[in-house]
């Protein structure tokens, strides 16, 4: 099953309760980061999840073992339903986020390579599929590759297996819906939805690729 997966970052509670609450209908899951966390408070986990969507922080945890594992435990805390860390602080680093995922029965997925053409300098490659495959070995619950480049997702499904894939980069960053949507398990659109002036609509607009 491919879900939509709203990437929040806008920087108010009140945008946020916005855009969620027309939202919420057409999309399986919101995804918050420090933009609006840093805007609102860690609070605003638990307020969208009234929306009854899991809320995924994506703060892409990259700290020693131990910084890692209280983060975590503050982010379930919170109302979150699952953490996005980077996998390149090494195994025993996301062991800890996957650990306290796994005492707050939620889910913790691994940065393998991002969508942005920067990436490419450090996060491809056979980095990332080291990564990929630490990340299996870690326990973790999925991991994270992007839309932009749905051959890297093909290559890192292979080493992953069933484990999640979500994928960031459809929409403004020119990622190809229909190519990756095979492919993965949760598709990230953010600011084609968020900066509508009609978020139901742009949400919906996905809606043939929710199986």
């Amino acid at each position: 099953m491919t879900g939509i997966i709203l990437a929040l970052d806008v920087l108010s509670t009140e945008e946020a309760h916005r855009v969620v609450g027309a939202a919420a209908p057409h999309v399986d899951a919101v995804k918050i980061g420090y933009p609006l966390v840093l805007a609102a408070g860690l609070g605003i986990a638990g307020e969208l999840a009234t929306y009854g969507l899991p809320i995924i922080a994506d703060f892409k945890v990259a700290d020693i073992p131990n910084t890692n594992r209280l983060i975590a435990e503050q982010v379930f805390a919170a109302g979150c339903g699952g953490i996005i860390c980077q996998g390149f602080c090494g195994s025993d680093s996301v062991c800890a986020c996957v650990d306290a995922a796994d005492d707050a029965d939620g889910e913790c997925y691994v940065v393998c390579e991002m969508s942005h053409p920067g990436a490419l300098e450090f996060l491809s490659g056979e980095n990332a599929e080291a990564l990929a495959r630490m990340a299996v070995a870690a326990g973790a619950h999925g991991i994270i590759a992007p839309a932009t480049r749905p051959d890297r997702v093909k290559v890192l499904r292979g080493i992953v297996g069933e484990k999640k894939i979500l994928s960031p980069g459809v929409g403004a960053q020119g990622g190809d819906p229909h190519a990756v949507a095979p492919l993965i398990d949760g598709m990230i659109v953010g600011r084609s939805i968020y900066t509508s002036d009609d978020p139901a609509g742009a949400a919906a607009a996905y809606a043939e690729f929710r199986r």
